[in-house]
């Protein structure tokens, strides 16, 4: 654990959060993703906005910690960028997929999600190497 910069950390978990603030807006996915989830505007509304958000940051922040232990210190740039991607698509996609298959939901919201997590982890795991 000596090994990990927390403030890489911190900052890819920033990173990784805000890529989601975007993602999930209508300036990319949000309408699609609000179509495909059976989201509403009045629903959101109803949400627990400190419990969702601070929530959301919490497990974003324990998702970069986990990455960094993984490279133990020992990733740079491109491997960060590389094993950051590998995550995303390789660990997250399949099992967003398993729950697709199962929870009989749709193609598009699979890309969507999947899509964000594998960027994600791909920032993360930049910022990581180049920060280590």
């Amino acid at each position: 654990m000596e090994n990990i910069n927390i403030w890489a950390v911190l900052v890819s978990s920033v990173a990784g959060f805000g890529l989601g603030a975007v993602w999930y807006t209508p300036v990319l996915f949000g309408n699609v993703w609000m179509k495909e989830t059976g989201m509403t505007t009045e629903k959101a509304k109803t949400a627990n906005t400190a419990v969702v958000m601070g929530g959301g940051f919490l497990l974003t922040l324990f998702a970069a910690f986990n990455l960094a232990m993984f490279f133990g210190g020992q990733i740079d740039l491109n491997g960060g960028i590389l094993y950051g991607f590998l995550t995303g698509i390789g660990f997250v996609a399949p099992c967003l997929g398993i729950l697709t298959l199962f929870e009989m939901t749709s193609g598009k919201l699979f890309l969507i999600n999947a899509g964000y997590f594998t960027v994600m982890f791909t920032i993360m795991g930049a910022i990581l190497g180049a920060w280590h």
